[in-house]
């Protein structure tokens, strides 16, 4: 069973609270819990993890390495442009990440600088984006 670590950025904690006609009235906790339902769905196994700071979430992904995590769903949320510790290391983790966007951000502007080292990008797609990443990241690290 893949063991997948799911990463929540800066302002996902304010999801179904504001900028409720960009991405819904869901609250993060409705998302983790649909996205735990697709997980047990698919046989992924996950840990999910948000955090409003920088460091904290390039710190988890580096323990991810080290916990025996084979891949990584993003969603970096706030920390979309501007955050070079975080892009840098989703591109060192060695995994597997895929960028996953509640809207999509290129309607609202340019793409993130985390799209750029990912291995994909599931965007608009609401929280069934979190389905379609987490079945193509369990077939990236099925065993050949």
């Amino acid at each position: 069973m893949p063991k997948i670590l799911i990463v929540h950025g800066a302002g996902m904690n304010m999801r179904g609270k504001v900028q409720t006609e960009i991405f819904g009235k869901m609250t993060l906790p409705e998302y983790d819990a649909h996205i735990r339902q697709y997980a047990a769905d698919l046989g992924v196994e996950i840990e999910i993890f948000h955090s409003n700071i920088e460091g904290e979430i390039v710190n988890r992904l580096y323990a991810a390495i080290d916990q025996g995590f084979d891949g990584a769903l993003v969603n970096p949320a706030g920390f979309s442009r501007g955050y070079p510790a975080l892009t840098a290391a989703i591109s060192q983790v060695g995994f597997p990440v895929i960028e996953v966007h509640i809207s999509n951000p290129v309607r609202r502007g340019p793409i993130s600088d985390t799209a750029q080292v990912s291995q994909g990008i599931v965007a608009g797609f609401g929280v069934f984006g979190y389905h379609v990443a987490l079945l193509g990241i369990r077939n990236l690290t099925a065993p050949k």
